[in-house]
């Protein structure tokens, strides 16, 4: 992992463990601006990993952030604006990156096999790598979820 990578997970972290005071003066710090009158903590939280993202790796394309504002937009009649979710299919192979190690997830009829074992869903196999409770589909990417 790059070193940049590092400082970046490491502030995301540390985000989490900040008191309400905290977050609102690492928010003034960023910002320059209170944020919005009883904003959440989670909320806060978002808004600084969201900026630490940006920093990192940069701002999202216009054509990409008019495309999301279209889609959040968008009424039922528009679904065809959403883009749909990847499916697994038995055969298919997920690989995640972790802790700079590569894990290879094979889908198989019913279940999910990593590291020689079987799992009968992908938070099992989350959850066996990373050690904390994860959504399965979003760690590795299969509902619009970033890697990391």
């Amino acid at each position: 992992m790059r070193r940049s990578e590092e400082r970046l997970e490491s502030e995301l972290s540390r985000l989490h463990a900040l008191d309400r005071e905290s977050l609102l003066s690492q928010w003034m710090k960023v910002f320059n601006y209170p944020p919005l009158k009883g904003a959440r903590n989670i909320t806060l939280q978002r808004g600084l990993s969201y900026h630490y993202q940006e920093r990192a790796y940069g701002k999202l394309k216009a054509s990409t952030s008019k495309k999301l504002l279209r889609i959040s937009s968008s009424t039922i009649d528009n679904a065809d604006l959403v883009p749909s979710k990847p499916k697994t299919q038995t055969g298919n192979q997920l690989i995640r990156e972790w802790n700079g190690k590569t894990h290879t997830v094979m889908v198989i009829e019913n279940s999910f096999e990593w590291s020689g074992e079987h799992y009968t869903s992908l938070s099992a196999v989350a959850h066996a790598i990373t050690g904390v409770r994860w959504s399965g589909p979003r760690f590795f990417g299969l509902n619009g979820g970033v890697l990391s």
